[in-house]
Order: C-alpha cells, then structure tokens, then sequence
C-alpha cells in the first residue's frame, strides 16, 4: 500500500477490491504503483473518516454496463423507467437484490430513494421519438447542437446540455470541443453532415420552401446553435478558463472573428457577435475588481505562517496561477521560504530551493540532485516527481515539505513540534458554544463556495491528468480532517478530568449548532472527531458526561452510521433546504463508486448515462449553494479572536501519538 494512504483511501481500496471479484468493477481505485503520486496521492487527501464508512460496502450484485461488452449492438437508449444503469438502494428493506427485470443494476450511493424511478437523462419527447444512442464523443457534440437547435429531443435540451457541459472534459477535451464547433460555424447547409441532412428533413414536413432559402435557414440554426453552446461552455468554465490566458482566449477571439464575418449573410447574429466581443475581453483583460484582487499581497501557504490579519480576510478561490509563501525544509530541519505559483511543477520548486541555498549562509556547501519528499507529522514519506503539478493542497494537516538528495531519504524525520506536545488548558474554555460553532459554519461556507462544481468531476475522473485541478476541494477535505483531530487534540491535552468533560459537553454542543444550522461537514467531522478510538476510551470522561448529553450524542452516532448505504444521514440531507454545506468525503465516495463500477467507453462510444448520472450529482451540489448563507459582520474583540481560533486550529493529527496522550490520561488498568 503505498506511503501515505488515508484511511477513507483504504477503505475505497477495500470496497473496490470486493466489487472486482463480484464482477462488479472494472479496474481499482488507488494506484498500485508506489510512491503515492497523481491521482491516488489526491485520493489520500480525503479525510481520515474510518467510523463513518466503517463496516460499509456495496449493496451485493453485479455491476452491468450500458451496454454489455459480449452484446454485439448497443441496446436503445435510455433503459425503461426504474431499470437504468444507475439505480438507488431501497430504503428500508435494502437487501442487496438488484431492482428490476435486470436483477443487476449498478447502485449509486448518491441517490436518494425517491429517486429510484427517475428517468434516464435522454428523455423522448412527450409524442414518442427515438431514444438516444451511446455515441462517439464528436457525434455527441454534434447531437448536442441538434437539440439545441430544437430539431431533436424537446423539452429535455436543457438537461442534455447541461450534462454534456459538466462532464464533457472527461470523454472530449476542451481544445477539441473547441474545435468542433468552430468546425460546425463554418459548415454551410449543403455541408453540414448528419446535422444538415436532420434540417432537411425537417424542411420537407415544412412543406412550400424553396431550396435557396432551406439551405440558409439551416446554416443560420446551425451557427445559431454553436453559438447557443460555445456560451455556455464558457460561462460554466470562466474562473478555469481565466486563469489560463491566452490558450483559452483564443476560442471566443477566434469565433468571434468567423461571425464578424457572417454578419452581412446573417445579420440577426448581432447581438451574439458582440457578446463574444465581451468574452474576449473577459478572459483577456479582467474586470477592475478582479485585477485589484490577483494585487493582494502574496498569500501564504496555510498553516506555515500563522498571521491574524490574513485569517480574518474572507476565503477566495485559488487558483492555480496565485502566488504563494511556502516553507521547504532540509533534512537539519533549517528551512528557506519560496514565493512560487500553487500550480507550479516540482521541478520549478526544487530550482527555486536550490537558488535559495547558494545564498544561505547555513548551507556552505550546494547539495547534489535534490527531490522533493512530503514527510508526514507520523514519519510517512511521499516522494514527488519532478513533473509533479499543484502538490501544495495535497499536503496534509501536519504535513511537510523536505528538499534533499535521494541518499539523505531515509534520514528524514517529522518537525519536533509535530512529535512533541505540551498539556494545557484549551483556549476554547473562554469561548462560547455558539460563537465557535457560527464561526465553524461560516468558514466552512467560505471554503465550500470556493470550490467550483466541476472541481468533483476533475477529482475523481482526472487525477494527474486532469486540465483544471481541484485545488479547492482539497482544501475543504483537509479542513474536514482538521476538524477531526482538533477536537481529539483539544480534548486530549486537557489534565483536568472536570474540565475534560466540560469540553465534551462543549464538542456536544457544538456538532448540535452545525447541524442545526445546516454545516454537515463541520457537524460529522466533530462527531467522528469524538468517536476517535483514543476519545472513546477515556471511560471516566465519559461516565461524568450527563445524561442528557450521551443521548444527544448517540443520535448523532447515528446520523453517522453508514448501515444501509449511510441511510440516515441521506435521509438527513434529503429534508434540508439550501443553503446547507454537504459531507463532501461522501460526495466523493459516491462518485468514486459510480466511476469504478462503470465503463465510462465502451470501444469509441461514450456510456452517456454515466456521464448523466455524474451531473446529477454535481446539480445537487450546485442545488446545496443555490441560496446564500448570511455571513456574520461583527468585529468585537472577542468575536475577533474566536474567528482567528476557529481559522487557525493547532491540530496533533498523529494517531498513535494521540493514543498515548489518551493512556496518559486514563492508563488502561483504570
């Protein structure tokens, strides 16, 4: 198993390593090649949340494909209602039998029960027609323009569009759907393919029209339709699409130049001829406020430099061209600060520390071949590659970055303050339950607004090759994790038993105000927090904890159960109202599940069932942050300072090291 793995990665690795020899998986989840790179370091990244996904596993059941690889032609697209590729457990009486004459279908984690009967995402008209076929990805472009020119598929275009847009880069590259429909602007009727020959068709049950005017009313849909999508791919896109310059700039330059040159043919192209003059602007030259804001000073890398004035600023996305401070030690445990972009190359990190060590007077002599190693606060080691982008949010909590040679590997240990503790009083005694709770909440709005939707598609379906990272998103998993091992940290160094249990009373109440108040990330990251194996142990804390409060907590104990496919916190989810902030390692586990139990190809035609029920998911995201939360305005000298607490938490998120604090405590013969 490589260094570093997570326990959440574990449990993936487990649960895929049973649907294989069910039949019910093609391929793993984690890579099995060392080192801990790319795509399984991201999935390492995910929370440490063993009690939540404990003793959970996929409904039994083989997994069946779209279309089966031993069929010799696709079947009719979609299957019939309540048989699709993709359907949810039963709620109550789930007892791992297929649903439906298949007796096999794959079970999605992500939908909820009243959701077993939903259609499949190419829905017929209401008068019947011809359910979409699986396709190739350059007809599924093209079919996409059909619909939006209203030839094909009715009132489900806009759900067909959508579908493709967030889940076009995992089967067609941006650069290539670029090309398309620049390609498709310039066909006229007599050569548009597939596409023209549908608008003829259309024209004989017409009736009387003439030939000459058939043909331009055809070219006038087609590059009405182009340009119907090429907005919408680039409103979906436009923070990614911004930050890349003038690779992405090209496109609307580009297309705005062909239909610069269509105006005097088709003059009702006006108005989009100068919308796209207003994306070239966009993506080339960024509003006032946006330039003021890429000026703010270089931001530091997280927990590095512990600065008030930068944690109380509102959270902003990053993005991958931002500049940031960051720390690289030695194997002395001397260190050099580096200003560098968050998506730069390992190789670039490793010439920035070189350049640094000839100017210091601490290092005489210039070392060898370095690499770059993320030493975890537990001893783990994780060596990057020189071609290694944006390894900075997949550090973990207590993670470090090391640069020395390969010989010097070995040597590497953890910081002291990550391997040393010092008992005390927890400043959280001052603090009110609620105040703590409000700031939990609003920071956590903060992290999740950040995190641009298609950020879950590029962190599941992409790893290493993915054109956008998600950047964000690892942030607000690491947040999760934190949050865990704050309150076993918190808990842990307090020496007093009374106080010990005042602080799990607080914890109580805490996880009751974020659930109450909608944040199930913060709520379930306390819960599991709790249930840590080294807090569970401490019997005399918890024998002083009142009754009311160890009932309390069993609810939310099972809240957290994963029993019946985590059935009651999807119950809990499902009776909210946005805005709320989601359990984000379950999203992921969900798609994961759906990713690895599906062909996302099946030779060159795209399971687009798959890649409908992938939008489902992200639209129920997108649904959590349809409202928005009201952020608190006070700025009292204590509201102050519970905000840069909560912003800042000191975190010991070494296990066996909070294991001994526990048997410090409360020895086992106690």
């Amino acid at each position: 198993m490589p260094a570093g793995m997570k326990p959440l990665e574990k449990f993936l690795k487990k649960q895929t390593t049973a649907l294989t020899r069910a039949g019910g998986f093609v391929g793993g989840v984690a890579e099995k090649s060392g080192g801990g790179t790319g795509a399984s370091r991201r999935r390492a990244s995910l929370s440490r949340v063993v009690p939540f996904f404990r003793e959970t596993s996929p409904e039994s059941g083989h997994a069946r494909e779209v279309f089966s690889p031993d069929s010799e032609d696709p079947p009719s697209w979609p299957p019939a209602a309540g048989t699709g590729l993709v359907s949810a457990p039963s709620t109550a009486n789930s007892s791992g039998s297929g649903s439906g004459s298949g007796g096999g279908d794959v079970r999605s984690p992500s939908l909820s029960s009243d959701e077993q009967s939903s259609e499949a995402s190419l829905i017929t008209e209401s008068g019947g027609g011809t359910p979409h076929h699986p396709d190739t990805p350059d007809n599924l472009a093209l079919a996409v323009l059909d619909s939006v020119a209203g030839k094909r598929l009715g009132h489900c275009t806009e759900t067909l569009l959508d579908d493709f847009m967030l889940t076009h880069p995992i089967f067609l590259t941006a650069d290539r759907l670029q090309q398309v429909l620049l390609q498709q602007f310039t066909l006229d009727g007599e050569g548009g393919g597939r596409e023209a020959e549908g608008k003829t068709r259309e024209g004989r049950r017409g009736g009387e029209r003439d030939g000459e005017t058939e043909v331009e009313m055809s070219a006038a849909e087609r590059k009405q339709a182009v340009l119907n999508v090429a907005f919408r791919y680039l409103d979906t896109y436009r923070e990614l699409l911004q930050e890349e310059g003038e690779r992405s700039n090209s496109f609307p330059k580009e297309l705005y130049m062909l239909a610069l040159q269509e105006l005097s043919r088709f003059p009702d192209l006006v108005e989009d001829v100068l919308k796209l003059q207003r994306w070239t602007e966009i993506l080339n030259c960024p509003s006032v406020e946006e330039k003021e804001s890429r000026k703010k000073q270089v931001r530091p890398l997280f927990r590095h430099f512990r600065r008030i004035d930068a944690c109380l600023q509102p959270r902003e996305a990053f993005r991958g061209s931002d500049e940031i401070f960051c720390r690289v030690y030695t194997p002395d445990h001397s260190y050099v600060t580096i200003r560098s972009r968050l998506s730069c190359r390992v190789g670039e990190i490793l010439a920035l520390v070189r350049e640094k060590l000839q100017y210091s007077e601490d290092q005489p002599v210039l070392p060898g071949n370095l690499i770059l190693v993320a030493v975890t606060s537990s001893g783990e080691k994780a060596v990057f590659r020189p071609s290694d982008e944006a390894v900075f949010t997949t550090l973990g909590v207590n993670t470090h970055l090391f640069a020395c040679e390969a010989s010097e590997l070995d040597s590497l240990l953890p910081l002291p303050e990550e391997i040393h503790w010092t008992p005390g009083d927890s400043k959280l005694h001052d603090m009110s339950a609620e105040e703590v709770a409000n700031q939990l909440v609003v920071f956590d709005w903060e992290l999740f607004s950040c995190v641009h939707e298609v950020e879950f598609v590029c962190y599941v379906f992409h790893g290493e090759q993915s054109r956008w990272r998600p950047l964000n998103l690892e942030l607000v998993l690491q947040r999760c994790s934190e949050v865990q091992h704050w309150v076993a940290t918190e808990i842990l160094q307090c020496q007093s038993l009374p106080k010990r249990v005042q602080l799990l009373r607080k914890f109580i109440k805490i996880a009751a105000l974020c659930k109450q108040q909608q944040d199930l990330l913060s709520f379930l990251a306390v819960v599991l927090g709790l249930d840590n194996p080294a807090i569970s142990r401490l019997r005399l804390t918890w024998e002083g904890l009142p009754g009311k409060f160890r009932k309390q907590f069993q609810q939310f104990e099972s809240t957290a159960d994963p029993s019946r496919n985590h059935k009651s916190y999807r119950d809990l989810i499902t009776s909210l109202r946005p805005p709320l902030i989601p359990f984000t390692p379950l999203l992921l586990k969900d798609l994961t599940f759906l990713h690895e139990s599906c062909k996302t190809f099946h030779g060159e035609l795209v399971n687009f069932e798959k890649m409908h029920k992938v939008a489902e998911m992200v639209r129920n995201i997108r649904r959590y942050r349809s409202s928005q939360l009201a952020m608190d305005t006070e700025t009292s000298p204590s509201h102050l300072q519970t905000k840069a607490y909560v912003r800042q938490l000191q975190v010991i998120d070494n296990q066996n090291l909070l294991f001994d604090m526990s048997c410090k405590l409360e020895p086992k013969d106690t």
